[in-house]
């Protein structure tokens, strides 16, 4: 089903109106602003309670929101916004097949940079390599960014650590600080476990890139893990013993990464950015083996390049420059 009309307009500015209110709104100073009687008031006020909002009633006071449901839906994310372009085209699924495969008919349908494509639960959630992204409904977030940037395809690679460094600042300031680590090149980390990975795909032209889909998996409020990945993966609720409300996470994403990528457009290369992601460098300085182009290289990682290659020394001293693969650190 999707949620892109999870309310209609006038619901949804009722809401709006209760969330800006310092206190109880009354009956009838809603009934003057929108033009309406009482009892139209208390059909859109069921409406918002059915669809999960905890709405306070209080005779002789009016009305006050005390809670949402805390789904990723525009209604609940539009306001916590203080981006230009990105989220202001957000729509709602509550399952899909894949957010990045619907943000790819999105995207050649024409539409705007920065739009976001979120669902409750995927069944067809991808990661890196083909693997399976398990999306279980109502705890994480699934989301993809269409992005159009006027840059040579050469640059997509840099991508994956452009979000990646913008997600870890996002998480690591909403979440409280619980040792995140960026593992070259698209995954999220804690205590050496993963909870979010980062996807891009790109449709371009040798000297155009048409556009670029950066999906994004996170395990929020996940409590049981598959048995086959629970050596290797976790959650933040997991880590932390918190709940955390999605449509801020997803907003604070959103508000965290449009100036960087802005920034990103206009310079030549990471390098503003390499200072953050050498700092929190899940790699940085570890012994590795990386499955590069169907064989095995070890070595020692010694950083990231401008151009975000992985910068591994192998044991014969030799420097290689690392455009893309699966790192697995060595013991």
């Amino acid at each position: 089903m999707l949620f892109g009309t999870f309310m209609n307009t006038l619901t949804a500015n009722i809401l709006n109106r209760l969330r800006t209110s310092d206190g109880y709104l009354s009956g009838g100073e809603l009934c003057r602003e929108f033009g309406m009687t009482r009892s139209a008031v208390w059909k859109h006020i069921s409406q918002l309670r059915n669809q999960g909002y905890t709405i306070e009633a209080v005779t002789g006071r009016g009305y006050r929101l005390d809670g949402g449901p805390c789904i990723p839906v525009p209604e609940e994310v539009s306001p916590l916004l203080t981006t230009k372009r990105f989220g202001r085209n957000l729509v709602f699924h509550e399952e899909v097949d894949s957010t990045n495969l619907q943000a790819k008919i999105l995207a050649r349908q024409g539409a705007a940079e920065g739009s976001v494509i979120a669902a409750d639960t995927q069944t067809g959630g991808r990661g890196r390599m083909g693997r399976e992204w398990v999306s279980p409904p109502g705890v994480n977030l699934y989301f993809s960014i269409i992005l159009r940037p006027s840059v040579p395809p050469m640059r997509f690679p840099q991508i994956p650590l452009l979000a990646a460094a913008a997600i870890h600042q996002a998480l690591d300031t909403a979440v409280g600080r619980l040792g995140l680590m960026i593992k070259w090149p698209n995954d999220i980390l804690v205590k050496g476990r993963k909870f979010c990975g980062i996807l891009c795909e790109m449709e371009s032209e040798p000297d155009m890139t048409h556009f670029v889909i950066v999906g994004v998996g996170i395990n929020i409020n996940l409590r049981d893990i598959p048995e086959r990945i629970k050596e290797t993966a976790t959650s933040l609720f997991l880590e932390s013993g918190r709940e955390y409300c999605r449509p801020d996470i997803l907003a604070a994403i959103l508000n965290r990464f449009e100036p960087p990528y802005e920034k990103w457009l206009e310079a030549e290369d990471l390098s503003g950015l390499l200072p953050y992601l050498e700092r929190h460098s899940w790699l940085k300085d570890r012994p590795v083996r990386v499955e590069h182009h169907n064989e095995n290289l070890t070595g020692r990682v010694r950083g990231i390049s401008r151009t975000g290659e992985l910068m591994l020394e192998a044991e014969d001293g030799k420097m290689h420059a690392l455009s893309s693969g699966e790192a697995h650190i060595r013991k």
